[in-house]
């Protein structure tokens, strides 16, 4: 792989993503980075039989690469379609106290969810797809509806920028809230650490499902609290109540590990049975695999 390559692909690393100022920016390298790591295509299905082929040109949509001829002549040629579907989405973002959390990573759960939700508007942007955006913690902070226009994608990009985390969670009452708001069916895109009742959060998912939407659960977590891997003691303060509990980890740690290991099976059963789509990340994990979720769910939709 040539240097150029190795160069793009590190943007995918949320450590190194992290450095850059504008979120614009990280937006795109993520998205670059992604391409270039992408050896086979995963969306397809996305038209009808294209009729020709051209030169890929900056702006082009990405979905229409011709994965099968790049690999064969390591260029990029464009897919012509005789006739397109436009996806309509919308991304609800949880942005409470709780998502403003690291212990050891670069990001808080917050930042890695901004960069990955400003990733995916990019991509949905150049797609012509349309995308709407909802911040919520224990209400809905911003409600945007979806617009597929490139003014429209960088009001998105920038209020995503300025979000400061708000309040406590209440995520399953949100969510049945922005349920409430689409009126069309499409995809619904929700980034959040779950922090809430999980029946309730089950419940409030599956409400877009039954209004015929398509959904991407992204569980974002920070690795700590996947795993607990704490050896000396601890004081553990909640981020939105501030409540504070002393104890020694070694003490806790398997029922802590055991207790999040059946909450993630859980929602994950959940999501399946209903054909929802469930991705649970931690704040180092390479942006790509959530990507491949979303390209993954957009292949199979008309």
């Amino acid at each position: 792989m040539k240097n150029s390559n190795g160069s793009a692909l590190k943007y995918l690393n949320p450590q190194v993503v992290s450095k850059l100022k504008s979120l614009e920016l990280k937006a795109r390298l993520v998205v670059e980075g992604f391409m270039v790591g992408l050896h086979k295509s995963p969306y397809h299905g996305f038209s009808v039989e294209f009729t020709e082929h051209k030169s890929y040109m900056q702006g082009d949509p990405i979905k229409n690469i011709d994965w099968k001829v790049f690999a064969k002549r390591e260029k990029y040629f464009i897919k012509q379609f005789e006739e397109e579907t436009n996806l309509i989405c919308h991304i609800a973002l949880d942005i409470s106290k709780s998502m403003d959390f690291k212990y050891k990573s670069t990001l808080t759960k917050l930042e890695y969810s901004n960069i990955l939700a400003a990733s995916l508007i990019y991509i949905m942007n150049k797609q012509q797809d349309a995308v709407g955006l909802t911040l919520y913690s224990d209400k809905i902070e911003t409600y945007i509806p979806p617009k597929s226009n490139r003014v429209h994608a960088r009001t998105l990009l920038k209020t995503i920028d300025g979000i400061k985390p708000q309040a406590r969670t209440m995520t399953s009452e949100s969510l049945n809230k922005v349920a409430e708001k689409l009126t069309k069916k499409g995809l619904v895109i929700i980034i959040s650490d779950l922090f809430d009742e999980l029946e309730g959060v089950i419940k409030s998912v599956k409400k877009f499902h039954y209004k015929k939407s398509e959904v991407i659960v992204f569980h974002i977590l920070d690795p700590v609290e996947k795993n607990l891997s704490i050896s000396a003691d601890a004081v553990f303060v909640d981020l939105e109540s501030k409540e504070e509990l002393a104890t020694q980890p070694y003490q806790i740690q398997r029922a802590y590990q055991e207790s999040v290991k059946n909450f993630i099976a859980k929602i994950k059963s959940e999501c399946s049975s209903y054909g929802i789509d469930y991705c649970v990340l931690d704040t180092s994990t390479p942006f790509d695999k959530a990507l491949l979720a979303y390209f993954a769910k957009r292949s199979k939709m008309k």
